[in-house]
Protein backbone atom coordinates (compact mmCIF):
# COMPACT_ATOMS: atom_id res chain seq x y z
CA UNK A 1 0.00 0.00 0.00
CA UNK A 2 1.32 3.46 -0.93
CA UNK A 3 1.57 5.75 2.08
CA UNK A 4 1.44 9.47 1.40
CA UNK A 5 4.48 11.49 2.42
CA UNK A 6 4.38 14.82 4.21
CA UNK A 7 6.97 17.41 3.29
CA UNK A 8 8.12 20.77 4.53
CA UNK A 9 9.09 23.44 2.01
CA UNK A 10 11.49 26.15 3.16
CA UNK A 11 12.31 29.51 1.65
CA UNK A 12 16.07 30.13 1.51
CA UNK A 13 16.03 33.40 3.41
CA UNK A 14 17.31 32.31 6.81
CA UNK A 15 20.58 32.57 8.72
CA UNK A 16 23.17 29.84 8.97
CA UNK A 17 22.09 27.50 11.76
CA UNK A 18 18.37 28.15 11.34
CA UNK A 19 18.04 25.45 8.69
CA UNK A 20 19.70 22.78 10.81
CA UNK A 21 17.48 23.58 13.78
CA UNK A 22 14.27 23.47 11.76
CA UNK A 23 15.37 20.33 9.94
CA UNK A 24 16.09 18.45 13.18
CA UNK A 25 12.69 19.37 14.58
CA UNK A 26 10.93 18.39 11.35
CA UNK A 27 12.64 15.00 11.31
CA UNK A 28 11.81 14.40 14.98
CA UNK A 29 8.15 15.19 14.27
CA UNK A 30 7.97 12.65 11.44
CA UNK A 31 8.19 14.73 8.26
CA UNK A 32 9.39 12.65 5.31
CA UNK A 33 10.87 15.24 2.94
CA UNK A 34 12.51 18.65 3.28
CA UNK A 35 12.56 20.89 0.21
CA UNK A 36 14.24 24.25 -0.31
CA UNK A 37 12.76 26.60 -2.88
CA UNK A 38 14.94 27.96 -5.67
CA UNK A 39 13.18 31.31 -5.98
CA UNK A 40 14.82 34.25 -7.73
CA UNK A 41 17.17 36.39 -5.58
CA UNK A 42 17.08 34.12 -2.54
CA UNK A 43 20.05 32.08 -1.31
CA UNK A 44 20.98 29.18 -3.62
CA UNK A 45 19.23 26.06 -2.27
CA UNK A 46 22.45 24.05 -2.02
CA UNK A 47 23.59 26.01 1.06
CA UNK A 48 20.57 25.26 3.28
CA UNK A 49 20.27 21.73 1.88
CA UNK A 50 23.83 20.82 2.85
CA UNK A 51 23.29 22.27 6.31
CA UNK A 52 20.12 20.23 6.72
CA UNK A 53 21.77 17.08 5.39
CA UNK A 54 24.36 17.28 8.16
CA UNK A 55 21.66 17.77 10.80
CA UNK A 56 19.39 14.86 9.79
CA UNK A 57 19.60 11.12 9.23
CA UNK A 58 16.30 10.01 7.66
CA UNK A 59 14.45 12.67 5.66
CA UNK A 60 14.83 13.06 1.91
CA UNK A 61 16.13 16.43 0.74
CA UNK A 62 16.11 18.39 -2.47
CA UNK A 63 15.69 21.71 -4.29
CA UNK A 64 12.23 22.59 -5.55
CA UNK A 65 13.29 23.65 -8.04
CA UNK A 66 16.45 24.43 -10.01
CA UNK A 67 16.22 25.50 -13.66
CA UNK A 68 18.46 24.88 -16.70
CA UNK A 69 18.60 28.55 -17.69
CA UNK A 70 20.34 30.10 -14.68
CA UNK A 71 22.41 26.96 -13.94
CA UNK A 72 23.98 24.77 -16.63
CA UNK A 73 23.11 21.07 -16.52
CA UNK A 74 26.66 20.10 -15.55
CA UNK A 75 26.45 22.47 -12.56
CA UNK A 76 23.06 21.04 -11.55
CA UNK A 77 24.55 17.54 -11.79
CA UNK A 78 27.33 18.64 -9.45
CA UNK A 79 24.94 20.11 -6.93
CA UNK A 80 22.71 17.05 -6.71
CA UNK A 81 25.80 14.81 -6.55
CA UNK A 82 27.16 16.89 -3.66
CA UNK A 83 23.85 16.74 -1.79
CA UNK A 84 23.55 12.99 -2.36
CA UNK A 85 27.05 12.44 -1.01
CA UNK A 86 26.46 14.67 2.00
CA UNK A 87 23.13 12.99 2.83
CA UNK A 88 24.30 9.42 2.09
CA UNK A 89 21.77 8.88 -0.67
CA UNK A 90 18.80 10.95 0.49
CA UNK A 91 18.82 13.61 -2.24
CA UNK A 92 16.23 14.24 -4.92
CA UNK A 93 16.58 16.62 -7.85
CA UNK A 94 13.85 19.16 -8.56
CA UNK A 95 13.77 20.92 -11.94
CA UNK A 96 11.40 23.48 -13.44
CA UNK A 97 11.48 26.09 -16.18
CA UNK A 98 11.91 28.89 -13.60
CA UNK A 99 9.94 32.08 -13.04
CA UNK A 100 10.65 35.80 -13.30
CA UNK A 101 14.07 35.25 -14.90
CA UNK A 102 13.44 38.16 -17.24
CA UNK A 103 14.22 40.40 -14.27
CA UNK A 104 17.86 39.33 -14.51
CA UNK A 105 18.01 39.27 -18.31
CA UNK A 106 17.68 35.52 -18.82
CA UNK A 107 15.46 34.32 -21.66
CA UNK A 108 13.66 30.98 -21.39
CA UNK A 109 13.27 29.60 -24.92
CA UNK A 110 11.77 26.16 -25.57
CA UNK A 111 11.31 25.15 -21.93
CA UNK A 112 10.22 21.56 -22.56
CA UNK A 113 13.27 20.90 -24.74
CA UNK A 114 15.51 22.62 -22.20
CA UNK A 115 14.18 20.50 -19.34
CA UNK A 116 14.27 17.20 -21.23
CA UNK A 117 17.80 17.76 -22.51
CA UNK A 118 19.04 19.00 -19.13
CA UNK A 119 17.77 15.79 -17.53
CA UNK A 120 19.55 13.76 -20.22
CA UNK A 121 22.86 15.56 -19.64
CA UNK A 122 22.56 15.29 -15.85
CA UNK A 123 21.84 11.57 -16.00
CA UNK A 124 24.73 10.92 -18.42
CA UNK A 125 27.15 12.77 -16.15
CA UNK A 126 25.98 11.05 -12.97
CA UNK A 127 26.15 7.65 -14.68
CA UNK A 128 29.72 8.26 -15.89
CA UNK A 129 28.68 7.84 -19.53
CA UNK A 130 31.44 9.30 -21.76
CA UNK A 131 29.71 8.87 -25.13
CA UNK A 132 28.70 12.51 -25.31
CA UNK A 133 25.39 14.14 -26.20
CA UNK A 134 24.40 16.47 -29.03
CA UNK A 135 21.07 18.11 -28.31
CA UNK A 136 19.26 21.13 -29.66
CA UNK A 137 20.08 23.26 -26.61
CA UNK A 138 22.75 21.40 -24.64
CA UNK A 139 25.69 19.20 -25.52
CA UNK A 140 28.40 17.07 -23.95
CA UNK A 141 31.55 16.47 -25.96
CA UNK A 142 32.56 12.79 -26.12
CA UNK A 143 34.81 11.95 -23.19
CA UNK A 144 33.35 14.64 -20.93
CA UNK A 145 32.82 13.25 -17.43
CA UNK A 146 32.67 14.27 -13.80
CA UNK A 147 36.03 14.08 -12.08
CA UNK A 148 34.76 12.77 -8.77
CA UNK A 149 32.80 9.82 -7.44
CA UNK A 150 29.02 10.08 -7.06
CA UNK A 151 26.83 8.28 -4.55
CA UNK A 152 24.07 7.28 -6.98
CA UNK A 153 23.81 7.50 -10.76
CA UNK A 154 20.18 8.61 -10.66
CA UNK A 155 18.64 10.34 -7.63
CA UNK A 156 14.84 10.67 -7.93
CA UNK A 157 13.72 13.37 -10.37
CA UNK A 158 10.92 15.82 -9.60
CA UNK A 159 9.61 18.19 -12.26
CA UNK A 160 7.65 21.28 -11.32
CA UNK A 161 4.78 22.08 -13.71
CA UNK A 162 1.06 22.87 -13.95
CA UNK A 163 0.36 22.75 -17.66
CA UNK A 164 -0.54 19.81 -19.94
CA UNK A 165 2.81 19.72 -21.73
CA UNK A 166 4.92 19.95 -18.58
CA UNK A 167 2.83 17.29 -16.86
CA UNK A 168 3.12 15.03 -19.90
CA UNK A 169 6.90 15.43 -19.82
CA UNK A 170 6.83 14.35 -16.18
CA UNK A 171 4.80 11.33 -17.26
CA UNK A 172 7.60 10.38 -19.64
CA UNK A 173 10.71 10.99 -17.52
CA UNK A 174 10.05 11.99 -13.89
CA UNK A 175 9.55 10.20 -10.59
CA UNK A 176 7.43 13.04 -9.18
CA UNK A 177 5.51 16.04 -10.46
CA UNK A 178 5.07 19.03 -8.19
CA UNK A 179 2.14 21.40 -8.57
CA UNK A 180 3.43 24.38 -6.62
CA UNK A 181 1.00 26.86 -5.16
CA UNK A 182 -2.04 24.57 -5.06
CA UNK A 183 -3.98 23.05 -2.18
CA UNK A 184 -6.92 22.18 -4.44
CA UNK A 185 -7.99 18.51 -4.51
CA UNK A 186 -10.07 19.15 -7.65
CA UNK A 187 -6.81 19.66 -9.56
CA UNK A 188 -5.53 16.16 -8.72
CA UNK A 189 -7.51 14.25 -11.40
CA UNK A 190 -6.74 17.00 -13.93
CA UNK A 191 -3.01 16.66 -13.34
CA UNK A 192 -3.18 12.88 -13.18
CA UNK A 193 -4.84 12.77 -16.62
CA UNK A 194 -2.14 15.05 -18.04
CA UNK A 195 0.60 12.86 -16.61
CA UNK A 196 -1.10 9.77 -18.03
CA UNK A 197 -0.89 11.17 -21.56
CA UNK A 198 2.86 11.44 -21.36
CA UNK A 199 3.26 8.07 -19.66
CA UNK A 200 1.23 6.41 -22.44
CA UNK A 201 3.64 7.75 -25.07
CA UNK A 202 6.47 5.68 -23.58
CA UNK A 203 4.41 2.72 -22.37
CA UNK A 204 4.77 3.67 -18.74
CA UNK A 205 2.39 3.15 -15.83
CA UNK A 206 1.27 6.68 -14.83
CA UNK A 207 1.06 5.51 -11.23
CA UNK A 208 4.87 5.49 -11.19
CA UNK A 209 4.78 9.30 -11.09
CA UNK A 210 3.95 10.61 -7.64
CA UNK A 211 1.97 13.84 -7.46
CA UNK A 212 3.20 16.49 -5.05
CA UNK A 213 0.94 19.39 -4.12
CA UNK A 214 2.39 22.22 -2.06
CA UNK A 215 1.40 25.74 -1.09
CA UNK A 216 1.83 28.58 1.35
CA UNK A 217 1.07 27.31 4.84
CA UNK A 218 0.18 29.31 7.93
CA UNK A 219 -1.09 27.37 10.95
CA UNK A 220 -1.81 28.78 14.39
CA UNK A 221 -4.16 28.12 17.29
CA UNK A 222 -5.59 31.52 16.36
CA UNK A 223 -7.03 30.39 13.05
CA UNK A 224 -8.21 33.85 12.03
CA UNK A 225 -4.73 35.32 12.48
CA UNK A 226 -3.26 32.46 10.47
CA UNK A 227 -5.68 32.99 7.60
CA UNK A 228 -5.05 36.75 7.58
CA UNK A 229 -1.32 36.12 7.22
CA UNK A 230 -1.95 33.53 4.51
CA UNK A 231 -4.08 35.97 2.53
CA UNK A 232 -1.19 38.43 2.45
CA UNK A 233 1.24 35.71 1.33
CA UNK A 234 -1.09 34.30 -1.35
CA UNK A 235 -1.90 37.70 -2.81
CA UNK A 236 1.64 37.96 -4.18
CA UNK A 237 1.25 34.99 -6.51
CA UNK A 238 -2.50 34.54 -6.97
CA UNK A 239 -2.48 36.29 -10.33
CA UNK A 240 0.12 33.79 -11.57
CA UNK A 241 -1.35 30.51 -10.35
CA UNK A 242 -5.08 31.24 -10.55
CA UNK A 243 -5.04 31.20 -14.34
CA UNK A 244 -3.31 27.80 -14.26
CA UNK A 245 -6.17 26.12 -12.37
CA UNK A 246 -9.10 25.41 -14.72
CA UNK A 247 -11.27 24.31 -11.80
CA UNK A 248 -10.92 27.48 -9.70
CA UNK A 249 -13.07 29.91 -11.76
CA UNK A 250 -11.56 33.04 -10.17
CA UNK A 251 -13.47 36.20 -11.17
CA UNK A 252 -11.42 38.41 -13.49
CA UNK A 253 -12.27 41.58 -11.58
CA UNK A 254 -11.07 40.00 -8.33
CA UNK A 255 -7.75 39.02 -9.90
CA UNK A 256 -7.34 42.48 -11.40
CA UNK A 257 -7.99 44.11 -8.03
CA UNK A 258 -5.52 41.86 -6.22
CA UNK A 259 -2.84 42.44 -8.85
CA UNK A 260 -3.30 46.21 -8.79
CA UNK A 261 -2.84 46.35 -5.02
CA UNK A 262 0.14 43.97 -5.07
CA UNK A 263 1.83 46.03 -7.77
CA UNK A 264 1.35 49.06 -5.52
CA UNK A 265 2.98 47.22 -2.61
CA UNK A 266 -0.31 47.03 -0.65
CA UNK A 267 -0.19 43.29 0.01
CA UNK A 268 -2.37 43.19 3.11
CA UNK A 269 -5.14 45.09 1.35
CA UNK A 270 -4.82 42.75 -1.62
CA UNK A 271 -5.09 39.74 0.66
CA UNK A 272 -8.29 41.04 2.24
CA UNK A 273 -9.97 40.78 -1.17
CA UNK A 274 -9.47 36.99 -1.24
CA UNK A 275 -12.55 35.11 0.04
CA UNK A 276 -12.12 32.09 2.29
CA UNK A 277 -13.16 29.45 -0.23
CA UNK A 278 -10.64 30.79 -2.76
CA UNK A 279 -7.92 31.00 -0.12
CA UNK A 280 -8.37 27.28 0.58
CA UNK A 281 -7.55 26.44 -3.05
CA UNK A 282 -4.13 28.13 -2.92
CA UNK A 283 -2.97 27.89 0.70
CA UNK A 284 -3.11 25.71 3.79
CA UNK A 285 -4.19 28.06 6.55
CA UNK A 286 -6.07 28.28 9.81
CA UNK A 287 -6.06 26.25 12.99
CA UNK A 288 -4.48 22.77 13.02
CA UNK A 289 -7.78 20.99 12.43
CA UNK A 290 -8.55 23.05 9.33
CA UNK A 291 -5.06 22.61 7.87
CA UNK A 292 -5.19 18.86 8.55
CA UNK A 293 -8.56 18.63 6.79
CA UNK A 294 -7.14 20.39 3.74
CA UNK A 295 -4.15 18.06 3.59
CA UNK A 296 -6.36 15.02 4.11
CA UNK A 297 -8.53 16.01 1.16
CA UNK A 298 -5.45 15.97 -1.07
CA UNK A 299 -4.31 12.61 0.28
CA UNK A 300 -7.78 11.19 -0.28
CA UNK A 301 -7.66 12.50 -3.86
CA UNK A 302 -4.49 10.51 -4.53
CA UNK A 303 -1.62 12.91 -3.89
CA UNK A 304 1.58 11.07 -3.03
CA UNK A 305 3.08 13.98 -1.09
CA UNK A 306 1.63 17.07 0.57
CA UNK A 307 4.20 19.82 1.06
CA UNK A 308 3.59 22.55 3.63
CA UNK A 309 5.35 25.66 2.36
CA UNK A 310 6.76 28.80 3.90
CA UNK A 311 6.04 30.59 6.25
CA UNK A 312 4.43 27.61 8.12
CA UNK A 313 3.12 29.73 10.98
CA UNK A 314 3.16 33.18 12.48
CA UNK A 315 6.79 32.31 13.30
CA UNK A 316 9.04 29.73 11.61
CA UNK A 317 9.60 27.61 14.69
CA UNK A 318 6.04 27.91 15.93
CA UNK A 319 4.65 26.81 12.59
CA UNK A 320 6.92 23.78 12.27
CA UNK A 321 6.18 22.78 15.85
CA UNK A 322 2.43 23.04 15.39
CA UNK A 323 2.47 21.19 12.07
CA UNK A 324 4.46 18.40 13.68
CA UNK A 325 2.55 18.09 16.92
CA UNK A 326 -1.02 19.06 15.99
CA UNK A 327 -1.45 18.51 12.22
CA UNK A 328 0.53 15.39 11.33
CA UNK A 329 -1.10 13.24 14.06
CA UNK A 330 -4.52 13.95 12.51
CA UNK A 331 -3.60 12.63 9.06
CA UNK A 332 -4.44 9.20 7.66
CA UNK A 333 -1.80 8.78 4.98
CA UNK A 334 -3.14 5.64 3.31
CA UNK A 335 -6.35 6.63 1.42
CA UNK A 336 -4.58 7.68 -1.79
CA UNK A 337 -3.00 4.29 -2.38
CA UNK A 338 -5.42 3.15 -5.07
CA UNK A 339 -5.13 6.41 -6.99
CA UNK A 340 -1.35 6.05 -7.01
CA UNK A 341 -1.55 2.69 -8.70
CA UNK A 342 -0.57 0.60 -5.68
Amino acid sequence: MTVAEIGLGLQSDKRAGDYARLARRAEEHGFDVLSVFGDLMYQPPIFPLLEMAAATRRVRLGPACLNPYSAAPYEIAGQVAALDLASHGRAYLGLARGTWLGAVGIAQPRPLTALAEAVKVIHLLLAGDRDGFEGEMFRLAPGTALRYAVHRPRPPLLLGAWGPKGAALAGRIADELKVGGSANPAMVPVIRERVARGAAEVGRDPGEVGLVFGAVTVVDRDGAAARARARTEVAMYLAVVADLDPTAHVPADLLAGVKELVDAGRHEEAGRLIPGDLLDLFAFSGDPEHVAAQAQALIDAGVRRVEFGTPHGLTDDGGVELLGTAVLPLLDRSPGAAADGA
